[in-house]
């Protein structure tokens, strides 16, 4: 019955390797793989479980790629939101020094000196002119609010009681 067998067990031919043959048996068959791979130099060839674990590592390099470039333009956001909020805060910081700075009486004084001309009662003003009459440096002015462009403002109710009147009477209208 084993002499019917098709197949070699282990894919050895018979009477070449098995239990008992010895380490010279196979030397020789390991000696003779090696020259025909030598002698042939076959490329190795790509089986299809290459292919598949190829393709995951792409699928998952894409995958991670892009989870990674919005990683970056969060990151790259945080860091533009964070200076942002940092020059707010020095501005909070410049406005309120400010805002302690107009509570104080002096500092008023000095502004309406510097920026009005206003003087205390008792002191003179002197302003210098250059050679044609005009102040030297710029004294800001305020304005007079009749100055101020625009007009009045009229009541709703006045325009409502003009419009009775007219309707009330065509010819005085025209």
């Amino acid at each position: 019955m084993a002499a019917q067998r098709r197949t070699p067990s282990r894919g050895v031919p018979r009477g070449q390797a098995g239990p008992g043959r010895g380490l010279a048996a196979g030397r020789t068959t390991l000696r003779n793989a090696a020259a025909a791979a030598a002698a042939g130099r076959e490329r190795p060839r790509i089986t299809s479980r290459a292919v598949v674990l190829l393709l995951v590592l792409a699928v998952l390099a894409v995958s991670w790629a892009s989870s990674f470039r919005a990683w970056f333009q969060q990151r790259a956001e945080m860091d533009a939101l964070r200076t942002q909020i940092a020059q707010t805060e020095a501005d909070i910081d410049r406005l309120e020094a400010q805002k302690k700075r107009w509570k104080d009486e002096a500092f008023i004084k000095q502004q309406a000196r510097l920026r009005f001309g206003y003087v205390m009662p008792g002191q003179d003003s002197l302003i210098a002119l250059d050679e044609n009459g005009n102040p030297i440096g710029s004294v800001e002015k305020l304005t007079d609010p009749a100055d101020a462009p625009g007009t009045d403002p009229v009541a709703w109710y006045s325009t409502v009681w003009e419009s009775v009147e007219a309707a009330g009477n065509p010819e005085e209208s025209k």
